[in-house]
This record gives C-alpha cells, structure tokens and sequence, in this order.
C-alpha cells in the first residue's frame, strides 16, 4: 500500500551559544520537559501549495437560518462536513497514571482530503473520505494527483440499533431505547476497507450560531498514528466533537488510553488531546477522488453491502488481523486498484464474490472462533 500523505510542521526554537538557557513551553508543550525533546513525531513527504477558500461557506450559511427546524440544521450540518480540504491531525498526551511515567512526543501531520456525498437519505447520510496527494520531490517537480479511498462516516437518525467496539478486534450488537436516541444521530466510522471501527450516539447543537455535534464517551480500537508505536494500551475510550466553521469544521478529541487485562481489568495509562483541522481550499483540485470512484465505486459497493449483512444477522464478531500474510485492506484496495486501472467494464458478480469471500476469510462469529460463510 503506497504510503498516506502526511506532512510534518516544525516547530521554530532559537537559541544563544553565549548563554545557556532553559526554554519554557505552554501547557500542550509539557513545560516540565524539554522542548527540544517534545518535537512532534508524524510525516515528511513534501506536497503542493493549496490555496485556502478563506470565504464563508453556502452550507455554514444556511445553517445561520432563524426558520429551520433543529432536525434540518441536523442534517445541512452533516452535508457540510462535505468538500474539499487541507486536513491537519494534531494531539498531545497531557497525563500519564502509571508510575515512571514519560510523556510521549506529540503527533503532528497534514494532508489533503476530498469529502464526497455517497448516499443522502432523509434519516440517512454517508461521506467518503478519500486522500488526494500530490508530491514534490527534492528538486521540486510535482506529481500527481494520487488518489486513496480513506475513512467513511454514515450518519443515522434516531438508530437504535449500533455495533460497538468491545475491544480484541470485536464488535458486538448494541440496542437503544427510543427515548435514549430521541432527536440524535448516530456516527458510525469504517477504515479504510469498509470495515467496521467504532459506533456512537451524539446530539447537534446550533444555539448562538455555532453548530456542534457531541459524542458519548465510547471506545475505539487505536488509530493508525498509535498501533505501529505503542503497546502498552489497547483501546481509546473518549468524547469527540465535530463543529461547523465558516470555511470547515474542526474535530476534538479528548481520549483516555485504556489498557485490558484478565477478567475484565482495566487500566488508564494516559489521556491526549487531539485537535483535526479541515480546511476549505481551491486548489488544487482533489476532483480526482470521485473520478475514481466512478470506477471502483460499484465495488465498494458490494463491500458494504456484505457489512450491512453482517450487522443484521450477527450479535458478535470479530476480525482476524492477518489471513495468508496479508491484511484485509490489502486484498481490497488491489482489487479495486485493478479495478481504476482498466477499461474494461466492472464485471458484477465476479466484484460480488470478491467481496464476500475476502472479508469472510478475516471474518469470526459469535463464540466458536470459526469463519464465517457468506
């Protein structure tokens, strides 16, 4: 898989050979530590300029309305989260709860991200992220634009009916009362393969101008910028929120690294702060991500179909992390790569059967540990 876009910041330090001084940082910098050993760890690889939009959005404004209903502002916000975007990932452990603790480095990373309407329903709403990067190389010649299927969102009206992250790789059902749900949306996030990763209720909120979506607290298995650096925790158990501006919105954070142990214990190792900027641009153009859409997108297609069967019939499952060497993202996006690549028109029941039987190979249910047959 070609490596994901992400571009590091710097911090600017200064300092005088002739006196020796200690530098102080805020509180996200961990004032008791260096600065100089708290630089963010995250990616290198240079890209193109963007030039951001810096004018107010048409969806912002329509959520300004005095006459819209709370269920309408629901769902404008929801549709703006859409568009085109320089996307910064920031976060910063800010306690520690086991003894000798050490503060890792913060992380810090940029890209560029299309957010598409996949299917707007009156209760129903599903955006696709997809990373649109171009590079430059050391003597500054551009190429691109690469295009790669990221994460997806679904949002739900009144969903009573979830499948939420347990831990070990496991999702299990979970109901909701009506009363529980009552005007709120669920959030449902898939990876990259349109496997499932967490479920949570939350509620908008669009009092003084400011539309806000907030979580319950639920837990997640550990993201990318974790699961390759740190295992002395296995889940992220917090709160997020996602707010609407004038040229993006803005995704917060506040997580709690929690460790699982035998019968059931559990341990807090630390807790971060994260902050996800999205960022309306012009250009470049990140187009590109639904042009290649268009080709795989029937694909994708049955993909999440065969999740939908999966939640409907299973109270439980769990997914393997590796089946013949590789990963379930793997077989998919090489499928879907050949998929971009050909002229040939897509061929429905061989995608069909390539997408049944690749997840049902990482696919476990229920209690027995044995595969599932779709």
């Amino acid at each position: 898989m070609r490596r994901i876009l992400l571009i590091s910041a710097a911090f600017v330090l200064s300092a005088f050979a002739e006196e020796k001084k200690t530098v102080r940082g805020h509180v996200f910098a961990w004032p008791f530590t260096e600065v100089a050993e708290m630089q963010p760890r995250g990616g290198t690889t240079q890209g193109t300029k963007v030039v951001l939009d810096e004018g107010a959005s048409l969806d912002w404004k329509r959520l300004q309305s005095e006459t819209a209903t709370d269920y309408v502002k629901d769902a404008q916000a929801i549709v703006a989260l859409s568009g085109s975007y320089r996307v910064s990932f920031d976060f910063i452990e800010t306690m520690g709860f086991r003894e000798g603790y050490a503060p890792p480095k913060p992380y810090f990373s940029w890209g560029t991200e299309h957010v598409q309407v996949l299917v707007l329903e009156p209760d129903f709403i599903s955006l696709q992220h997809s990373l649109v990067m171009y590079f430059k190389d050391k003597d500054g010649k551009e190429s691109g634009p690469m295009v790669m299927k990221h994460w997806r969102q679904d949002w739900t009206y009144e969903d009573t009916d979830l499948h939420t992250y347990r831990g070990n790789s496991t999702w299990a059902r979970e109901k909701k009362s009506a009363d529980e749900v009552k005007g709120k949306w669920t959030q449902a996030v898939f990876q990259v393969d349109d496997s499932p990763r967490y479920e949570v209720v939350g509620e908008w909120n669009h009092e003084g101008g400011v539309s806000t979506w907030k979580s319950e607290s639920c837990w997640r298995p550990l993201p990318r910028r974790e699961f390759s650096v740190r295992d002395d925790y296995n889940v992220l158990q917090g709160v997020h929120e996602l707010t609407i501006t004038p040229t993006g919105w803005v995704h917060t954070q506040t997580n709690q690294k929690l460790a699982l142990g035998e019968k059931g214990k559990r341990q807090i190792v630390g807790q971060e702060l994260g902050v996800n900027r999205y960022e309306r641009i012009s250009e470049p153009s990140l187009l590109a991500a639904e042009s290649a859409l268009e080709k795989s997108g029937e694909y994708w297609k049955e993909v999440r179909e065969m999740w939908a069967e999966i939640f409907a019939k299973n109270e439980s499952f769990s997914l393997k992390s590796k089946v013949d060497g590789k990963k379930l993202y793997q077989d998919h996006f090489a499928y879907a790569g050949q998929l971009e690549g050909s002229d040939e028109p897509y061929d429905a029941a061989k995608g069909r059967a390539h997408a049944r039987e690749t997840i049902s190979k990482f696919l476990e249910v229920g209690k027995s540990g044995k595969a599932a047959k779709y």
